[in-house]
């Protein structure tokens, strides 16, 4: 009888620590895959903003005292967005400046939307560059009787990273562009972003 009992509780014990083994070892499995899941899915990143391409609608440009140009662009942007949630950003501004001086020639609105999760939005944008607020004593005639206008661009786009319609992060995306505006050919040339 005793050695009965003694089995019988020895076979217990066993149960026990072997439900226990597997319990530990359930719970260690669900932290890695915790972690794993937090460490990249759950990562939120600032999304890009960039100019793809330029191109010129109708072009002016005179060397007369004073001179003067008169540009319709049409541009293409992206919003890149490499997160697993979608990325809704506000209405913004694209401020374009002439050369280093950053004499504000003309400004692009782009309308508030969604970029999907881990897709680019491409948004197409029209402007009107004018020389208006250039001064008189500044490089602009040299430029233009050269043929090449240098042009930068910048804006800041906010919104919020939504995941699992749960987690809601603000992230913002910030775009620094030059160019050159080649008056002969009109066309717009080197685009480098940062």
């Amino acid at each position: 009888m005793e050695s009965a009992a003694e089995v019988s509780k020895e076979l217990k014990r066993k149960k026990r620590m072997k439900l226990l083994v597997h319990a530990l070892a359930f719970a260690i499995f669900q932290t890695i895959v915790i972690l794993v899941f937090s460490l990249t899915v759950m990562r939120i990143k600032n999304p890009k903003f960039r100019v793809l391409s330029i191109t010129v609608e109708d072009l002016q440009a005179v060397t007369t005292n004073p001179p003067y140009f008169n540009i319709k662009l049409n541009a293409q942007v992206a919003v890149k967005n490499t997160n697993f949630g979608h990325f809704k950003f506000q209405n913004t501004t694209i401020s374009f400046d002439y050369g280093g001086a950053g004499v504000g020639v003309g400004d692009a609105l782009v309308a508030r939307g969604r970029s999907k999760a881990r897709s680019t939005k491409k948004i197409n944008v029209n402007v009107e560059l004018n020389s208006n607020n250039i001064p008189n004593n500044s490089s602009l005639q040299r430029e233009i009787e050269s043929g090449y206008l240098a042009l930068t661009c910048h804006s800041k786009l906010s919104g919020k990273v939504q995941l699992m319609k749960l987690i809601k992060k603000k992230k913002s995306a910030e775009m620094r562009c030059a160019m050159l505006v080649n008056l002969l050919t009109k066309a717009v040339q080197d685009i480098k972003c940062q």
